[in-house]
This record gives structure tokens, sequence and C-alpha cells, in this order.
């Protein structure tokens, strides 16, 4: 396992409901944050095993946000 950070255009904590769902699914319920208060809006995720950094933008681009390494 790895940490891997994002950049993202999740704003609040609302957009962060959005995304949840697709980000537990994929990497599970307390392995991603996303800090709403940086001005990169930085999105963590603890990358499990078999899962890509283009696993996790498409599950951010699903909920209709953007995040790029």
């Amino acid at each position: 396992m790895e940490t891997v950070k994002f950049k993202t255009n999740i704003k609040c904590m609302g957009c962060v409901a959005k995304v949840s769902a697709g980000m537990n699914e994929l990497v599970g319920e307390n392995n991603w944050e996303v800090d709403v208060t940086s001005t990169e809006k930085t999105l963590t995720v603890i990358k499990q095993d078999g899962i890509t950094k283009e696993d996790v933008v498409a599950a951010v681009n699903a909920a209709g946000f953007k995040a790029e390494a």
C-alpha cells in the first residue's frame, strides 16, 4: 500500500459526499480523505494493491469532479 495525493476541484463537504460512494467502493471507507481547506483541495488515498491512480481519477470523474496526480 502507498499513499497517493491528488489535486481536485472538490470544494466542500457536500462535494465530498458526492464522491463518497465511488471512493468507498474503490479503496474502502477509511482509506481516503479530501482536505477541503487546502488551496489544492487535496485528495489523499491509501492505494490498495491492484488499484491504479487512473482508477482513482476515474472514480472522482464519475462523480462529476476532476482529479490529477
